[in-house]
């Protein structure tokens, strides 16, 4: 049984292109933004080891995945750096031909970890990074990691030769917004694409209010007031970023506004969470159960009928109904099924 984008769509029209696997609920951060360490400390229950889904099981899923149209997966957490012998990992995922691989990480491990994830088939990287100063940055993170540890991660992933770099700032009002034109002077030239992102209601946990969102316009203003920048159209339909570039051709930066711009109608992205749940947004609040049938010996054509079952009857769009959906429900923890 084999499917392709052209014939699996959802509700609203919307192929399946993207797959994000979260590979571990733990972070050695406690943004507050995403894991606040009031929620989140010392005597939280992470999941045990046997709850979280075998690098094999991972594979397989991918594989199955790639056959009903997925194209592109990316590795998340919490931190992604944290599973043990992540690069395992990779290795079975890069050996799946018609995949793109890519990794989220906040940088803390990844100077250690660069060469080994690029030589075991990792080929595109984001890193987290909302500041440029220690104070603001090590507010931010509440972990005590400085930028000189996050930026020489950067560093160390660019010597070892991966195609593309990307650094995402998520800029809440009253927090770090004064550093946007710190961070793109910094990464302006480098060949690194720095994107903002909008503070997100993801979870229940963040304290989200409208009031802190700093928007995309408003940044892009704040860009222009020094440099002049140009829209850029987009690498592929379905592309998250509203991309820019500097005319004067020092490279691109990218604005992510699902809060004032929502771009709901060309998500393409299911996300497949530490312990084989299979969630549709972000902002979902319940998830497909994987795990169970998996290991109860399914065979390849029952989990594509019930992931096809799934994205068929797709309806998500969140971001544009914001309003109206309220606040009630508890979503899903950002930290459980990645960003």
């Amino acid at each position: 049984m084999k499917m392709t984008s052209l014939l699996l769509k959802d509700a609203l029209g919307r192929p399946l292109r993207d797959l994000r696997i979260s590979v571990t609920d733990r972070c050695n951060f406690r943004c507050t933004y995403c894991m606040p360490r009031e929620i989140f400390g010392p005597d939280h229950a992470f999941l045990p080891r046997p709850e979280l889904l075998s690098f094999e099981e991972v594979a397989r899923l991918a594989r199955l995945f790639r056959d009903l149209g997925v194209s592109k997966i990316r590795l998340t957490g919490g931190e992604p750096l944290l599973r043990k012998q992540i690069e395992s990992l990779v290795a079975q995922l890069a050996g799946i031909p018609g995949l793109e691989l890519t990794l989220t990480t906040n940088g803390a491990l990844l100077a250690r970890k660069a060469q080994s994830l690029r030589d075991a088939g990792l080929q595109r990287l984001t890193v987290s990074l909302d500041a440029l100063d220690d104070p603001t940055f090590m507010r931010m993170n509440d972990a005590d990691f400085t930028v000189a540890q996050v930026l020489e991660g950067i560093e160390a992933a660019r010597r070892a030769g991966f195609d593309s770099i990307k650094v995402n700032a998520v800029i809440q009002r009253g927090v770090n917004e004064h550093a946007v034109l710190a961070l793109a002077e910094h990464f302006r030239g480098s060949g690194v694409i720095l994107r903002f992102i909008e503070f997100m209601d993801v979870g229940a946990t963040n304290g989200w209010r409208m009031d802190d969102v700093v928007s995309a316009s408003e940044i892009l203003a704040r860009l222009r007031q020094r440099w002049a920048v140009e829209p850029v159209e987009p690498n592929y339909p379905g592309e998250v970023a509203n991309r820019y570039r500097y005319c004067d051709g020092a490279g691109e930066i990218g604005l992510i506004t699902s809060v004032t711009q929502p771009f709901c109608r060309g998500c393409t992205r299911l996300r497949l969470s530490t312990d084989g749940r299979l969630y549709t947004c972000l902002f979902a609040t319940d998830g497909l159960d994987l795990k169970t049938p998996l290991r109860a010996g399914a065979e390849d054509g029952e989990l594509l009928r019930r992931v096809s079952e799934l994205w068929r009857h797709r309806t998500d769009r969140y971001s544009e109904i914001r309003s109206e959906a309220g606040r009630s429900a508890r979503k899903i923890e950002m930290s459980y099924i990645g960003g």
